[in-house]
């Protein structure tokens, strides 16, 4: 399972696992003719559709598979999770930009057909695969997304673009849905954030700080009904606990899950101005 980092120093913001749900697919509708319609269709003229047309049809169909066409700009919700499924983060697809003192910042939610490589190549940094252990083949980077992306909406995974260049990996989740409301005293729609860090040189100069801070504060934005956003890094893992800390987060305990001991922080809404 993955287990946490933010990116402030040589690691990773990481999860409690897999989350899993119900997804939906979408696919082109063809329409039939009866065999009265084809015999009335013999004699007549061969039509082709216009190459304008086509290609019109072709851009819609990667629209619908992949929520942008380039990593600056989102169109639409991320493949394989529906309108209605994403609601239970309150629609991370449309929450859109947010400045920071790094840049613009943006979450876009993941698309497997354009992401796998990048997030899997990601994967296999050893800092990074010490805590969410997901290095390897890409299959197992694969089969991380997608169950993420065939579930019920629970857990988002994103690329977080960086003026318009895709540096990392987040998860944003419900922690009240999520196994980790287990070992916590869970509020509803509590919501949790993992991160890594992708390149190496991205990493221990406080980056990670600064994107947590803002990513937060998104949450709570977007979330209204979110009163503090969870996080729950390994306890090895000082970098990452010293990122959130810097963000805002406060340690609240030690928490021994069932693969590792995590440090659970939370930034709570009332408190996100003071800290």
């Amino acid at each position: 399972m993955p287990h946490s980092d933010a990116g402030a120093g040589t690691t990773p913001v990481a999860g409690t696992g897999p989350h899993t749900g119900s997804g939906t697919s979408l696919s082109p509708v063809r329409a039939e003719t009866s065999d009265a319609e084809a015999l009335d269709c013999e004699d007549t003229l061969e039509l082709r559709l216009p190459d304008e047309l086509i290609a019109l049809f072709e851009e819609k169909q990667c629209t619908d598979c992949c929520p942008v066409r380039d990593h600056a700009e989102v169109t639409a919700p991320s493949a394989g999770v529906s309108p209605a499924a994403d609601d239970l983060l309150d629609r991370v697809a449309e929450w859109g930009p947010t400045a920071t003192p790094a840049g613009m910042f943006h979450l876009v939610p993941v698309c497997l057909d354009r992401d796998l490589p990048l997030v899997s190549r990601w994967m296999n940094d050893p800092a990074v695969a010490e805590f969410w252990e997901l290095g390897g083949h890409q299959s197992v980077t694969d089969r991380h997304l997608r169950a993420q992306l065939a579930g019920d909406g629970r857990s988002v995974p994103c690329l977080g673009v960086l003026e318009g260049t895709p540096m990392s990996y987040w998860e944003i989740y419900r922690a009240d849905l999520d196994q980790l409301a287990r070992h916590y005293p869970a509020r509803p729609h509590d919501t949790g954030i993992h991160l890594l860090i992708g390149s190496v040189a991205d990493r221990g100069r406080g980056l990670g700080g600064t994107l947590l801070r803002a990513v937060a504060d998104l949450v709570l934005d977007k979330r209204f009904a979110c009163t503090r956003v969870i996080a729950e890094p390994d306890l090895r893992n000082i970098p990452s606990i010293a990122a959130f800390l810097s963000a805002g987060f406060g340690f609240a305990a030690e928490v021994d899950l069932p693969t590792r001991q995590v440090a659970l922080m939370a930034r709570d809404r009332h408190l996100r101005h003071l800290l």
